[in-house]
């Protein structure tokens, strides 16, 4: 499947801003054996910011932006063409829990898809502790880390109620299992602290998810939207595989890679520093359509 993606992002401020720097990680990647990023524009403006572009330790897409002059606001429209392919069956060959641990103790490389960079604290899930209990109860002896993958995310969307509302990009992962609601970016670091208390690797994973309309209905121009989801070790047999809790479902070929990460701090859309005073107030779009 190939789809045709249009990110509209940006700012505007309260009061115009002297110097800016952002870092934008909003661009799909190529995957082999996942996906093909095709080709990819990002046109800004105000149009004469010094650009840079470069990967990062986990090979993500970054945009290095510094604007120089003053500005009111800023808009970003990434346009890019992926090619997905779907999705396998999974066969579960994995190794019981314990047995994956203790492959685990036998690894040393420290690359960038190394499982032992998902086991510990990362910035925005420094404390994995208060959800043992929540991941233990959801597993049953003997089990394989896919099936705590699969029983986990159960667990987690009973649980869960998604709300939009109910949450912010700040909003620590222990405070929206708490209070039982939040959005795609809660649903990923509750599951991968969940994991990560029961010794299983897992990493953050942005994307973009194509929405589907409900029958009769046509599709609205913005509906689709920056997503998240999560991606698991499950022992040398098996490898990475990916789980979107928010869905409760594998991961499939609707779902667009853009960045890994030990969490959000590692794959946040934007991030930067500013010289100015006031508020401001952002946009964000996303159509992902289908062309062949």
């Amino acid at each position: 499947m190939q789809y045709e993606i249009t990110l509209r992002l940006g700012y505007a401020y309260a009061h115009p801003v002297a110097q800016a720097r952002h870092l934008l990680r909003v661009q799909p990647r190529t995957v082999p054996g996942m996906q093909r990023l095709v080709a990819a524009q990002l046109d800004i403006e105000p149009g004469q910011p010094e650009r840079a572009v470069r990967t990062d330790f986990f090979g993500n897409i970054v945009h290095s932006l510094h604007f120089h002059e003053d500005h009111a606001e800023i808009d970003l429209r990434l346009l890019a063409y992926v090619e997905r392919q779907s999705a396998l069956p999974v066969l579960d060959v994995a190794p019981t829990l314990d047995r994956m641990r203790d492959e685990l103790t036998r690894r040393s490389e420290l690359g960038p898809d190394s499982p032992l960079h998902f086991l510990g604290p990362s910035p925005r899930i420094p404390d994995f502790v208060p959800f043992r209990d929540f991941a233990m109860a959801a597993l049953n002896p003997g089990m394989s880390p896919v099936e705590a993958m699969r029983s986990i995310g159960a667990a987690l969307s009973a649980h869960m109620e998604f709300d939009d509302a109910a949450t912010d990009v700040d909003t620590p992962p222990l405070a929206a299992f708490e209070a039982g609601r939040g959005v795609c970016q809660d649903y990923s670091q509750i599951m991968i602290a969940s994991l990560r208390a029961i010794g299983i690797p897992a990493g953050y994973v942005s994307g973009f998810l194509r929405t589907l309309p409900p029958p009769g209905e046509e599709r609205l121009p913005g509906a689709d939207a920056m997503h998240a989801w999560v991606r698991i070790w499950c022992g040398n047999s098996v490898g990475w595989l990916e789980y979107d809790p928010t869905n409760a479902m594998a991961v499939a070929d609707d779902h667009i890679l853009v960045g890994y990460g030990r969490d959000y701090a590692d794959v946040a859309p934007i991030r930067g520093v500013s010289r100015t005073a006031g508020g401001q107030t952002g946009h964000h779009t996303v159509d992902v359509i289908p062309v062949g």
